[in-house]
């Protein structure tokens, strides 16, 4: 009996394996899927009734275009191998691919979702491209038709512009890192826009910007980016991260940039709204102006001189008309007054005519004249008519009548 050792056996084995499952194809479910440090990528490969140890060394890893993800259902290109410390097997993979699905059409799927995730298609996080952009930037390639096709719809829209141009790659495996660098650059030196795109072309030319450290550039960007890529049908990861989406490059300048014809009849319409704006304020001032010009005329100082000759008039008026009125009523008071007055007065003169009389007859009795005649004189003391009571004795008085005045001494009073 030939007896191996443990490595012996694992040898053969190892090389029957290897010999004989040069290259397997083999689908399934993945599970239990470790990243190492390395690069490496370990997992288990598994259906309903077994599984298998599988790894994807580096080199084989750095080529996928999607994410391996617990229960993904793929299809595995490798061999079988053993590990013959521990005498396992496994299968070396080469290649994975989605199951029932294209790799890149996963890849642009799971991108896709987990910067949605991040915020990065957030209509909140857009940035407004400026009405009329001074400088913009285009990164594509120099030696496109897309370039050709941008500068051309420049010149015929919007010559008042700087456009300065950054040439990358724009498909292969460097071109995702050369539009990195440019959009960094480009980022520093104040453009209002930045134009991100090259013409159509497959899923695998345009895969560039699908990557996503393209998307991150674009979003960390401070500049607007505009995503000019491929065809109207053709959407990339870039499309959703810009701020905003171009159907084509051709389009994209379209949309950032004035039409000189459009601004033309623009300056036409404010013209025209400029001019009808200065007719109608021409015409309100002069509306105004003829308002206080009333205004002032009604409140000017010979205005106010004919309210009040007017306001005079009106007053003497009313007050003739109060006085006539006045005058009237106290005519009409002042004829029974009349009567009673004139009733009055002939009775006052027919008391004082009596009255007269009886002073005349009085003055008659007391005249001098006629006193001399029945043996009287008039008595005087210090030129005042006074009576003999009122003399005392010693004292001198006068006695006067019409034709004599005697001054006499009192000797003796004598009552009787």
């Amino acid at each position: 009996m030939n007896t191996l050792s443990v490595s012996s056996l694992n040898e053969q084995i190892k090389t029957l394996l290897e010999s004989s499952f040069v290259r397997v194809f083999v689908e399934g479910e993945l599970s239990r899927i470790t990243f190492h440090n390395s690069g490496h990528i370990y997992f288990t490969l598994k259906d309903k009734d077994s599984s298998i140890k599988c790894v994807m060394f580096k080199g084989n890893a750095a080529k996928l275009r999607f994410n391996l993800e617990e229960g993904l259902k793929v299809i595995l290109d490798g061999a079988v191998t053993v590990y013959k410390p521990r005498g396992e097997y496994q299968i070396n993979c080469f290649m994975i691919e989605p199951s029932g699905q294209g790799a890149l059409a996963l890849a642009y799927e799971q991108l896709k979702q987990k910067l949605f995730d991040k915020g990065y298609f957030n209509p909140e996080s857009k940035k407004e491209l400026p009405k009329f952009p001074r400088r913009i930037a285009l990164i594509t390639s120099a030696t496109g038709a897309a370039l050709q096709d941008m500068l051309r719809v420049a010149n015929q829209r919007y010559r008042l512009i700087d456009i300065d141009i950054y040439d990358v790659l724009v498909q292969g495996n460097a071109s995702a890192q050369s539009i990195v660098e440019a959009l960094h650059v480009s980022d520093l030196k104040g453009y209002d826009v930045i134009v991100v795109g090259r013409g159509g072309g497959s899923i695998e030319d345009l895969w560039s910007f699908n990557e996503e450290i393209v998307a991150d550039a674009i979003f960390e960007a401070k500049t607007p980016v505009v995503s000019a890529v491929g065809h109207e049908i053709d959407w990339l990861i870039s499309d959703f991260v810009a701020d905003l989406r171009a159907p084509t490059p051709s389009a994209a300048m379209q949309m950032i940039l004035p039409d000189v014809n459009e601004l033309y009849q623009y300056i036409d319409s404010l013209m025209q709204s400029y001019n009808n704006a200065v007719d109608a304020k021409m015409y309100n001032y002069s509306q105004s102006l003829l308002h206080v010009k009333k205004l002032y005329e009604q409140n000017s100082i010979e205005e106010r001189i004919k309210q009040r000759k007017l306001e005079l008039s009106q007053y003497k008026e009313r007050f003739e008309q109060s006085i006539m009125f006045r005058l009237q009523t106290l005519k009409r008071e002042i004829e029974p007054l009349h009567v009673r007055l004139y009733q009055q007065m002939q009775s006052i003169l027919s008391q004082k005519k009596n009255r007269l009389a009886s002073l005349q007859e009085n003055m008659l009795s007391n005249n001098p004249k006629n006193r001399i005649v029945s043996g009287f004189a008039q008595i005087s003391k210090d030129g005042k008519v006074t009576s003999l009571e009122a003399l005392h004795v010693d004292e001198s008085f006068d006695l006067m009548n019409d034709k004599l005045k005697i001054t006499s001494k009192v000797i003796q009073i004598k009552e009787f």
